[in-house]
Parts: structure tokens; C-alpha cells; sequence
């Protein structure tokens, strides 16, 4: 049994609505466990609890042992990328749709008893740290835990681009776009490109270009020690995005380096956790095609 939690810090999704009910529920469920519930200050008002106090997240980064994130998977890729740093490992409960990594049903909550007390799986999962250079200068920098895409601007038009991989030229395309993903990120918007999955525990990433020119061009697995770069060649206007939570516009020369972050994040499950059973809940693996009428 590994260790139990004695400060549990609790997040949820900003401006949602019916998050007052299950984080009351959570918050009595960490007292129940004889630890202390640490209220990320925003989500402490948003759901007006003023009973607890409320934390700022370097105050939560000190002493927290443990966060729970009530929200969909955006909300726990936007604590994950902050907690980061902190080394503070993530349990999800979830209050979205689709729930890749906040895997714990809001009904079924009660399973944070055994969680805290120190029965749990974990699951580490790699970052990427990109930044954007401009005539030889970082104009931007972000993380990701899903993707780093880069897509055609507003204007319309496909984007034109060289790829490169530890400094050596992939190839030179025109799409709609390119993703670089992570494990985690090759059930996001990767798969609705048609790119593989990667199970979390390979050492990977994956490149998937969005609707390309060149038909021939396929996603690749790479490396996740390799630096990758892509470089604007066209005069459209083009932006790259960050586990679509931030963005930067680019212009024709920009470069956009990504590559796997030193800092990594901490996922926990219930005991029992599969990875293969999440993957038939979530894309329906397990339902299988209607025959047609007549047919036996």
C-alpha cells in the first residue's frame, strides 16, 4: 500500500455550474479521512463555501501531498500544467463529458476513502515545453500535456511548413495543420486526425498532419527524446496552440520547438485501473456494429 495524503488540496472547473454539491461531498469525504482539505482560493468562491479557507496555488504547491480536480479533462490539463513544477500528484473526478484522465464518476466518489488512505494505481505522464523563436529570439513559451498544434490562421488557406527532428529536415509540407502529441494527448485531437494511440507508458511522440497536401504523408512516431521544430514558410498567417488553452500568432520565418518537458505529471486511480477498460468506456470499443435487418 503506498503512502496515505494528509493535505489534499481540491480544484474545480472555473465558472461551472453544480460544483457546490459534489465539492461539499469531497471535502467531507477528506475530513472523514482525518486530512485536510486545502481549497484552491478561486474554486473556494466560486462554489461559496466560506467555511474552508481558501489557498493561492504557491501556497498549495508547499504543503499539498495530493490535488483533486472536479472538472472535465481541459480543467485537469490546466491544473496539471500549473501543479506541474510542484511535483504534486492529480486525482480526477469528473464533471465534463468525456473524461480521459478525470476518470472517477462524480456518483462514485466515495472510492477517495481508499485513495487517500494510500490505496491507489499511479500513472505518470510526460510534458512537452515549447517556445516560439522569432529571428532568434523566444517570443513565447508554454507547456503542454495533450499537444502543441499548429494550424492556418483566420484568413483561411493551408499553412506551409518545415518540419525538422534534432535539427535534421523531416520534410516540407502544406496542410491544415500539424499536432505534436504526447501519449496523453494521442486520444485528443491527434485521433480525430486519424493519428495512433499511444499507450502512457511508451516513451513517445506522435506527429499528425492535418489534412495534408501531400496524401502520402502519414503520422510518425518519434523519440520522446528528440527535439522537434516547425518552421513557417508561407506568407498566411498561421498560430500555434497549446493544449488549446493559449496561443500565439506566427508569421512566415517563425519557428515552433517542442519538445519533452524535465518536469512530468502524477495521475492516480481506484485500485483496478486499466487503461484498455478506459479506452472501450470512452470511444465505445465495446459496443459492437448493428446488422443489418435479416441478417443473422
Amino acid at each position: 500500500m503506498a503512502r496515505a495524503f494528509k493535505y489534499v488540496a481540491i480544484f474545480a472547473k472555473p465558472r461551472a455550474d453544480g460544483i457546490r454539491e459534489p465539492l461539499a461531498a469531497i471535502a467531507a469525504i477528506v475530513e472523514r479521512a482525518q486530512a485536510v482539505p486545502m481549497f484552491d482560493a478561486a474554486t473556494r468562491d466560486l462554489a461559496g463555501l466560506d467555511a474552508y479557507p481558501g489557498f493561492s496555488l504557491q501556497a498549495i504547491g508547499r504543503q499539498a501531498d495530493v490535488a483533486i480536480v472536479l472538472g472535465g479533462d481541459g480543467t485537469m490539463l490546466g491544473i496539471a500544467r500549473e501543479l506541474a513544477p510542484f511535483r504534486i500528484p492529480l486525482i480526477g473526478v469528473n464533471h465534463g463529458r468525456l473524461g480521459f484522465m478525470t476518470d472517477i464518476a462524480v456518483e462514485q466518489v466515495e472510492v477517495l476513502s481508499a485513495m487517500l488512505a494510500g490505496r491507489y494505481e499511479t500513472d505518470r505522464r510526460v510534458l512537452l515545453d515549447a517556445e516560439v523563436l522569432r529571428d532568434g529570439d523566444i517570443v513565447y513559451r508554454a507547456r503542454a500535456l495533450n499537444d502543441v498544434v499548429v494550424s492556418r490562421g483566420v484568413a483561411g488557406g493551408m499553412v506551409e511548413f518545415t518540419v525538422r527532428v534534432d535539427g535534421v529536415t523531416m520534410y516540407n509540407q502544406r496542410a491544415d495543420g500539424l499536432i505534436v502529441a504526447t501519449p496523453t494527448g494521442s486520444t485528443a485531437y491527434a485521433l480525430s486526425a486519424n493519428g495512433p494511440i499511444l499507450h502512457p507508458s511508451l516513451a513517445g511522440l506522435v506527429l499528425v498532419p492535418v489534412a495534408p497536401q501531400t496524401l502520402s504523408n502519414r503520422p510518425i512516431a518519434l523519440p520522446d527524446t528528440c527535439v522537434i521544430e516547425i518552421e513557417i514558410t508561407d506568407v498566411r498567417d498561421a498560430s500555434a496552440h497549446f493544449d488549446m488553452q493559449s496561443f500565439s500568432l506566427l508569421r512566415p520565418g517563425d519557428i515552433v520547438r517542442a519538445q519533452r518537458s524535465g518536469d512530468f505529471v502524477t495521475l492516480l486511480h481506484p485500485v483496478g485501473y486499466n487503461y484498455f477498460a478506459t479506452l472501450r468506456q470512452k470511444l465505445h470499443w465495446n459496443v459492437m456494429p448493428s446488422e443489418p435487418h435479416g441478417r443473422v
